[in-house]
């Protein structure tokens, strides 16, 4: 269900792995067309799992490709790469990760002066990197150990891809308005690495060391500042519990029935618990109580207790009790809805999460074959006429849909 605030908008996308897909998936579902250039065949992480068993197609590709078009091209023959450079000059707008010289904004701009590119990179000096080695780069996964624990803890979550496809996009649609508004196109070249450090910049914690010259401790699965930990519930489940606010405290202790426990405990570590501070340092304490309470009770009965008496709470699940059970993920939420992607079928699929009053969203569509879009593309985009389109299907320059190797082998 994209938004139509980038209707009119075409833009052409070379690109593998997360942050520029993903970059290009938020344009198209604000209202651009995002046309893919994609390898006959498929790129580095065209079949990248998890895959459908019978057709052999990438879950993760078609979820980060959705509602986009493809045009697929032979990239080793010359007149491939010149169509992809007409493409680039017709649309005005090139998204991509991939460092060649053919693709290089330089070049590109010589037959668009006001084309908009924007290269992800990994490092600023155009070398690479990949999510978890810079993730262990930002000092995080250090943060994420027990005191007691040496090994560093990495995120499942590929943090630093999905934040800079986000700005990624946003300096996209910025760029877009600066040519509305001047005529000028931009280079945009935008570092993981850069926005990585950037945000630890932003988060305090490299004006921590500088200005106060110290690391901030590990916290496990504290919350820094405040408290906040996870409990076990009597049959093993794992419940987030987060006391930021005094009135969150408040209605913690009273949930679990804790104030003559706290009024002592307080006494005897010299702490005012109502100070958010104070709570932090008491948290061992705090979390014994509290520990002690979540493992006389079951998830059910602990959740009852918890609603009742207002504490910020949240349960740990997997994907699938994510899909089954949380009344935040479904159809019913216009955020969500149904797509049919070839060769995976009908799922769920989300769209924007901003939800803006009084815009109509338009039904989205899946995620399509390679190729898909050749014929159509080259033609509306380019001009060319259905003898031309055919002569380079004949000499293997492109291919439709019948060129994608899912399903072929099941492989």
């Amino acid at each position: 269900m994209p938004y139509p605030f980038l209707n009119g908008t075409r833009l052409i996308e070379s690109s593998a792995f997360v942050p520029a897909p993903l970059a290009g998936l938020v344009l198209a579902q604000f209202g651009a067309e995002v046309i893919r250039v994609d390898a006959i065949g498929g790129g580095i992480d065209y079949r990248r799992e998890p895959r459908v068993e019978t057709s052999g197609r990438s879950l993760y590709w078609t979820s980060l490709n959705a509602g986009k078009r493809s045009v697929a091209l032979d990239f080793t023959k010359p007149e491939a790469r010149e169509l992809v450079q007409e493409l680039v000059a017709q649309t005005g707008n090139f998204l991509t990760n991939r460092a060649a010289p053919w693709l290089s904004h330089s070049t590109l701009a010589l037959a668009r002066p006001d084309l908009i590119s924007c290269a992800i990179e990994g490092n600023p000096d155009g070398s690479s990197v990949m999510e978890h080695t810079l993730a262990s780069a930002t000092g995080f996964p250090l943060l994420g150990r027990d005191n007691d624990q040496a090994r560093p803890v990495n995120s499942q979550l590929p943090a630093w891809d999905v934040i800079t496809a986000y700005q990624a996009a946003f300096s996209f649609v910025g760029a877009i308005n600066r040519r509305l508004v001047s005529g000028e196109g931009s280079q945009i070249k935008l570092a993981m690495a850069d926005v990585a450090f950037s945000t630890v910049s932003h988060l305090g914690l490299l004006t921590e060391a500088d200005v106060l010259g110290r690391d901030r401790p590990s916290q496990g699965n504290h919350i820094y500042g405040a408290f906040g930990r996870d409990f076990q519930t009597a049959e093993g489940r794992w419940v987030m519990v987060a006391a930021i606010t005094l009135d969150q405290w408040r209605a913690l202790v009273s949930c679990c029935g804790l104030e003559r426990e706290i009024e002592l405990a307080e006494k005897r570590c010299g702490l005012d618990f109502d100070n958010a501070l104070q709570r932090y340092e008491g948290r061992e304490v705090i979390a014994a109580l509290i520990d002690a309470w979540f493992k006389q009770r079951t998830l059910a009965e602990s959740i009852a207790q918890l609603d009742l008496h207002g504490v910020s709470w949240g349960k740990y699940q997997t994907a699938q009790e994510l899909l089954q059970d949380d009344p935040r993920v479904g159809v019913h939420n216009p955020v969500f809805e149904r797509i049919n992607s070839p060769g995976v079928g009908e799922h769920i699929h989300a769209q924007l999460a901003a939800r803006f009053d009084g815009v109509t969203r338009t039904a989205g569509a899946g995620a399509p074959l390679l190729g898909t879009h050749t014929d159509e593309v080259l033609h509306t985009v380019l001009g060319l006429t259905g003898v031309e389109i055919a002569r380079l299907h004949d000499a293997g320059v492109v291919a439709g849909p019948s060129s994608d190797p899912s399903g072929r082998d099941g492989s």
